[in-house]
């Protein structure tokens, strides 16, 4: 597509790296919606409210995140932050939505 920002290797200007920076946000946004919609099948599925938190399996989706950012250069500790508040976030809502599905 014309309008698509240059891949950041190739990016001249501050107004390339932003629009690359901003089509990349969008885009984990749209990954984020697929990510909640599986928290609300999860809620669908699980039988009671008390197995909507597993911390073994928190644990597990954090670790597996530092790996992979480790793996590829990025900063580990602070992605696996970042995915922490997101896991944390999702429990949030999952709660949410066991509620208004069965409770």
């Amino acid at each position: 597509m014309k309008d698509d920002p240059p891949p950041a290797d190739a990016c001249q200007t501050m107004d390339e790296v932003r629009a690359g920076v901003d089509a990349i946000d969008a885009a984990l946004v749209a990954l984020l919606v697929q990510r909640f919609a599986y928290m609300r099948a999860a809620a669908r599925i699980k039988p009671d409210r008390e197995s909507v938190r597993d911390e073994a399996r928190k644990a597990e989706v954090i670790d597996a995140v530092r790996s992979m950012a480790q793996e590829r250069g990025l900063p580990a500790v602070a992605l696996g932050a970042i995915w922490g508040d997101l896991v944390e976030a999702s429990i949030a809502y999952e709660l949410t939505e066991w509620d208004r599905l069965k409770g």
